[in-house]
């Protein structure tokens, strides 16, 4: 039975029979709290009964605490609420568990002590979760942290069904000659390298693996796309990702090249566990695969693992935000903080018109006077497109800047000489862009507060490479069932058919 203080009330619907929001938040967790409880209450005992409690401070007392029910546990300090909650029973539970398994399991797992209590019955495997201060991660979500992300991201790396996210149909492998005819497609004369991705954003060396392919006969491979003999000595960093292909075959799209570029694709195939890549020079690479290329789209597929569905992994995240989902992007807003300020004022706050060298001073003039404005106006009052061209740039307006030129001869100082540079304007967001990325940990730390944060427009905060969010299980993608609260969550696995043969 659901809680009376979750019940929905009158007074929690608006004019037009809606609920508010501040309804639905408890009415969602009264239904995650059901639906937990239903999923318990399988045949368990109705409570869990203590005999004879004394860890601690406990005063050998007995009790009876019901299963299946969200129970609190209150007192003063010093009563023995944590004696009883995470020293009596997560331990006793914990301990059973722990138990129950291996010898060789258990070697790698905490031994607790069994409480000071007589008895305990009823009382299930316990899960305890400590209230502690934590360090604030943008990569740690509820899911992450319970693990329960690792469990869907290998049900959708065995089950999942990839689509295209150009046409929508379901991607389907490819065979050889359906290969060998899309490379040959290619413009006569078109030069290509046929590749075997042995390696794929994967910590080490690889000394073994590239000596086994040297002695195999292979002559070269792109290391993180960078051409290497494998007759010379190859070193890489240890503790970075990397890219290792080995190059099969270099050769020429004409006509009598079929059989040549058949026997190529089918060795890389072999060593690459059906995976190989072709390299067209001057132009994009092509992943073919045995297990996933849409013929109408020409979209290949990467590998379909567990990792391509990790934002906290490369080969997963969205290389646009690398997994955050969203990004840091300079706001107008605060890059202009008061409107009523005028240019000539300092209405742009990163701008300083008192530095020494007057750069932004004469910048300022410069604008003035191509645009034709008075640098004493509000900035408020300027014409919207003028704002915009200010702030995002103009890629018609070529700036000339005199720039001091300071010369020194022996010790005697020459009079300073100026010179003059032209460049488009890009804006004062321009500006800041590249004094970021050319600036160290000082220079973004200071102009950190004139950025804000955007969701990514390429993964729509998913924080999953686009592949990743075209493979489906029933009629969701991963990000969908991560957005899902538990009760629908537990519905929707619930009422799962999968294919035969995917089960």
């Amino acid at each position: 039975m659901t809680d009376p203080a979750f019940r929905r009330k009158s007074s929690d619907r608006d004019g037009k029979g809606r609920e508010s929001g501040s309804a639905r938040v408890p009415l969602r967790l009264a239904r995650d709290f059901e639906t937990i409880a239903r999923l318990g209450g399988n045949g368990d005992p109705e409570e869990i009964t203590i005999h004879g409690a004394r860890t601690h401070n406990l005063a050998n007392f007995d009790l009876r605490i019901p299963r299946n029910r969200f129970v609190v546990v209150t007192g003063p300090s010093g009563s023995g609420k944590s004696s009883l909650a995470f020293d009596t029973l997560y331990a006793e539970g914990q301990r059973r568990y722990v138990e129950s398994l291996s010898t060789y399991a258990r070697q790698f797992l905490d031994q607790l002590a069994r409480p000071d209590v007589d008895s305990i019955e009823g009382l299930s495997p316990a899960v305890a979760i400590e209230q502690k201060s934590v360090g604030r991660s943008p990569r740690s979500t509820v899911s992450t942290i319970t693990e329960i992300a690792d469990y869907l991201r290998l049900l959708f790396a065995r089950v999942g069904v990839a689509s295209c996210w150009q046409c929508g149909n379901v991607i389907s492998s490819q065979t050889l000659d359906e290969m060998v005819d899309r490379v040959l497609g290619l413009p006569e004369g078109s030069r290509i390298q046929v590749l075997a991705p042995i390696v794929r954003g994967r910590k080490g060396q690889h000394k073994k693996e590239l000596d086994r392919f040297r002695r195999d006969g292979f002559v070269r491979a792109r290391i993180d796309g960078q051409i290497h003999d494998l007759a010379e000595e190859i070193e890489i960093a240890r503790g970075a990702r990397h890219d290792i292909e080995i190059v099969i075959d270099r050769l020429v799209v004409k006509d009598g090249v079929r059989e040549r570029l058949t026997e190529s694709i089918r060795t890389a195939l072999r060593l690459a566990d059906d995976l190989a890549l072709i390299d067209v020079v001057g132009n994009e690479s092509w992943w073919l695969s045995r297990t996933g290329a849409c013929p109408t789209c020409d979209v290949s597929f990467p590998e379909i693992s567990p990792r391509l569905f990790s934002f906290n992994n490369p080969f997963g995240a969205c290389p646009t935000c690398h997994g955050l989902g969203h990004q840091a992007v300079f706001d107008p807003e605060r890059i202009v903080p008061s409107q009523n300020r005028s240019l000539a004022e300092g209405a742009i706050e990163p701008w300083d018109l008192d530095e020494a060298r007057g750069y932004y001073r004469r910048l300022l003039g410069a604008l003035a006077t191509h645009y034709d404005f008075e640098l004493d106006t509000p900035w408020k009052k300027l014409p919207a497109a003028l704002r915009k061209k200010i702030l995002f740039g103009d890629p018609d307006f070529q700036l000339d800047l005199e720039i001091p030129l300071a010369t020194r001869v022996g010790r005697r100082r020459r009079k300073p000489k100026t010179g003059t540079i032209r460049r488009p304007f890009d804006g004062v967001i321009g500006d800041l862009e590249r004094r970021l990325e050319g600036g160290g940990a000082r220079i973004r730390t200071a102009l950190a507060r004139f950025q804000g944060e955007r969701t990514c427009p390429d993964c729509r905060g998913a924080r999953l490479r686009i592949e990743a969010c075209h493979v489906r299980v029933g009629d969701r993608s991963l990000p969908e069932l991560l957005a899902l609260p538990i009760s629908e969550l537990v519905a929707f696995f619930e009422s799962l058919e999968l294919p035969r043969g995917r089960a």
